[in-house]
């Protein structure tokens, strides 16, 4: 990978939040977004979360698209998911030339903006790894 990399989030834009896939929760994510909504935690989780062994996730709507995605972006982003947050600053994408330009397809953030020092985007990187260890 580049010692350095473009990104900056364009306004407006939701198009990661679009890509197939699945985000998923921390306990401290859950709790997050349950108090941005108002909301106790088991209620949020009732509705919006699916738990399958160690891991949670986001219920997926049967239209596919994630139930905060609104079309002035998501209605949660000050409490987004970790995973939310940190992108695009992924292992998977931070550690591969290859999919961080694949990313690059979809995300027009991507090659823009100041320079991101690699250390800073291994640092948010490892960030998800220690948020998802069971992804990782």
């Amino acid at each position: 990978m580049a010692q350095a990399l473009r990104f900056e989030c364009q306004p407006g834009c939701t198009e990661c939040c679009r890509q197939p896939g699945f985000v998923y929760l921390t306990e401290e994510d859950v709790v997050r977004a349950a108090a941005f909504l108002g909301m106790p935690t088991d209620v949020f989780e009732r509705r919006y979360v699916y738990r399958a062994r160690h891991k949670r996730r986001l219920r997926t709507p049967r239209e596919g698209r994630c139930h905060f995605l609104r079309a002035d972006g998501c209605s949660i982003h000050p409490a987004k998911p970790t995973q939310c947050r940190i992108f695009p600053f992924w292992p998977e994408l931070v550690e591969s030339r290859r999919e961080w330009k694949k990313a690059a397809g979809y995300c027009p953030g991507i090659g823009k903006g100041p320079l991101i020092q690699i250390e800073n985007a291994r640092d948010q990187a490892a960030e998800m790894r220690l948020a998802y260890p069971e992804l990782y």
